[in-house]
């Protein structure tokens, strides 16, 4: 029994950058001589499993073989006899195909460390072709090494998979664990450029695809382009360390822009609705957790308006609050105005420009949460007021705390 480290902690190490999960390949075991050991299973596909202080997981050698269309479609095979070059050849990139023995010696096999020094994305071999999440991995990977190129055979291996179709037969699961984990990442941008490139998010999204090459007028977004602005506010996300919710409302949140008819280009009328559609629709297809869905469909319906808030009333202020839902959901507002903001600096040459409507809005918010609802529903119902009458009695009270706020 030999047991290698492998994958991403190998990786990471060379990198210079923190191991945080670490990958374990034994060769040479089988299921009895793991058990016998003290591991306890826990594979279901194929044979991983539980060192017994550790608990870190152990997956014994194996190989792959596909046996149908989509990333569901492998079997796979597990015995002493496998190698380690066998396990590693079924892995997707070079740089996720190294492993690393007992005694500190580096198994290369693939190339993957000079790769790493050529800051190269490239496949291991012909079979990344057979599992579409390949397609999606990468691109995270891109958002996360982004200095990292695609190898152009890689590139052109990955059309292929999404001219056979591969891409069609990817699950709405997996398609939003990947893309999730993107977002999330230092430059969440670069993941859409890769599956741009290879023509993966036409299919996957073509309501974000459609933003490329669409205008937008110049003296709001000097980029021009609507994709392009969408990538750079994506960069702000990343930059303002946002959660998932707010990069994937941010994502989102002018998707209704590549529907605007050519002859109202380059403005945008009612652009906000078909955002919002389209959000849903994006959402419904990729089986988005709900805090996700709602801000997505929350900053595409009212981030204009936020932006032009600073000349509102107090009273059109008053009714964004209210349409917010802010006084039952403050987390989600105040993560909307994060996304405004996002939004505002995601320009050309306008990335460290002041954005007070952010901090008016909270500041509105904190001002009508500091309004004493008990005291003013029974001052109202001590007047005789009922039902309505009560509601427009807490809306005048919010009111005059923002007149004088």
């Amino acid at each position: 029994m030999q047991i290698y480290k492998v994958g991403g902690a190998v990786r990471d190490a060379l990198l210079g950058r923190p191991v945080n999960d670490i990958d374990w390949v034994v060769v040479g075991a089988d299921p009895q001589a793991m058990l016998a050991a003290g591991f306890v299973a826990v594979g279901k596909d194929f044979p991983v499993f539980l060192h017994p202080q550790s608990h870190e997981e152990y997956a014994l050698a194996r190989t792959e073989r596909k046996t149908a269309p989509g990333y569901h479609g492998f079997a796979f095979h597990a015995a002493p006899d496998v190698s380690l070059e066998q396990d590693l050849a079924r892995r997707d990139l070079t740089i996720n195909a190294m492993a690393e023995s007992a005694n500190g010696q580096l198994v290369d096999p693939f190339g993957g460390r000079r790769d790493l020094a050529d800051r190269v994305l490239r496949h291991v071999s012909p079979a990344f072709a057979e599992d579409p999440v390949r397609i999606l991995r990468l691109a995270r990977f891109a958002a996360r090494f982004h200095d990292f190129s695609v190898a152009p055979e890689t590139l052109a291996l990955m059309h292929g998979m999404v001219a056979a179709g591969e891409v069609d037969a990817l699950v709405p699961e997996r398609v939003w664990q990947e893309i999730s984990r993107g977002l999330m990442e230092a430059h969440p941008a670069r993941m859409i450029d890769v599956l741009r490139e290879c023509g993966a998010l036409a299919v996957l999204a073509p309501e974000v695809e459609r933003l490329f090459g669409v205008p937008q007028p110049a003296e709001h977004h000097p980029e021009i382009d609507t994709g392009a602005h969408l990538l750079l506010v994506l960069g702000q996300c990343a930059r303002f360390d946002a959660p998932l919710a707010v990069r994937y409302a941010c994502l989102c949140h002018d998707l209704g822009k590549g529907e605007t008819r050519a002859e109202e280009l380059p403005r945008h009328i009612a652009h906000e609705a078909r955002s919002v559609r389209l959000a849903a629709g994006l959402s419904a297809r990729w089986r988005v957790p709900v805090e996700c869905r709602e801000l997505a469909e929350l900053l595409a319906r009212e981030h204009t308006h936020v932006h032009q808030s600073l000349g509102f009333s107090a009273e059109a202020r008053l009714r964004l609050l209210e349409r917010c839902d802010a006084w039952r959901r403050p987390e989600r507002f105040g993560q909307m105005l994060l996304g405004c903001e996002c939004d505002a600096r995601g320009r050309a040459g306008m990335d460290n420009r002041d954005y007070p409507q952010r901090a008016r809005l909270a500041a509105d918010l904190l001002a009508t949460q500091a309004v004493d609802l008990a005291a003013v529903s029974s001052e109202a119902m001590a007047r005789g007021l009922k039902g309505p009458d009560i509601g427009r009695a807490v809306q005048r009270a919010r009111l005059a705390a923002l007149s004088s706020s």
